[in-house]
């Protein structure tokens, strides 16, 4: 799994995207038509562990979210679940059994066994 570092507009540098998820929100966005879109990354209390992680295309960015810059993907995370996801890695696979999002966060203590919330 490989890693690329994101150009951060605040000191926090946040989650990391693999090459692999980069590429596959890149194509995903493409597909919406919209240039101005970028990934929402947040965490928001509830899930079976006390956290979920939420993802989703947004085009109104907040002037205190974290902006992480891969190539031409933005990713915008809200200063709270910034220090939540701080040091987590975004990663995408796809393989014959499915394709999807994982995110690897080493700030959660424990993990549900859907892998969509943790605390």
């Amino acid at each position: 799994m490989s890693t690329t570092t994101p150009t951060a507009t605040t000191p926090t540098s946040g989650i990391e995207l693999t090459e692999s998820a980069v590429a596959k929100v890149a194509e995903l966005i493409a597909q919406e038509g919209q240039a101005d879109l970028a990934l929402r990354v947040a965490v928001r209390p509830g899930g079976c562990s006390g956290f979920s992680y939420e993802m989703f295309f947004d085009s109104e960015k907040s002037d205190d979210d974290v902006v992480l810059s891969y190539g031409t993907v933005n990713v915008w995370v809200d200063p709270a679940s910034n220090k939540l996801l701080t040091g987590a890695t975004l990663d995408y696979k796809d393989s014959l059994q499915g394709g999807g999002f994982a995110i690897n966060n080493p700030n959660a203590q424990r993990t549900c066994g859907c892998g969509q919330s943790f605390s």
